[in-house]
């Protein structure tokens, strides 16, 4: 049974990483490594209670709050990127910041 939830898990895991490396605009860079850190919560839960230990979820309260505050200041940037260039495609990131 907790077979299964690892199993979404890696698939989690292998979509963000898909996503990361497409890379084709920062909102879907942020949702990406969303994807990736909430697999790696359900990698942790599921091996939380697989050894009946707590440890596994309390790392993983931690990972939501490093994932929620990655959010407020990614979408700050999205914000302030947009306002100055008119677009989110990284390569006008790359052509300012060149």
């Amino acid at each position: 049974m907790i077979e299964k939830y690892f199993f979404v898990a890696f698939l989690m895991f292998v979509l963000g990483l898909v996503g990361i490396l497409k890379r084709q605009n920062l909102i879907m860079l942020f949702i990406a490594t969303e994807i990736l850190l909430n697999a790696a919560n359900l990698a942790l839960i599921a091996a939380s209670k697989l050894h009946n230990d707590l440890g596994g979820q309390i790392f993983a309260l931690f990972v939501m709050a490093v994932a929620a505050s990655e959010v407020a200041v990614g979408v700050a940037l999205c914000v302030l990127w947009y306002r100055k260039t008119g677009s989110l495609e990284l390569k006008s990131l790359k052509e300012e910041g060149a």
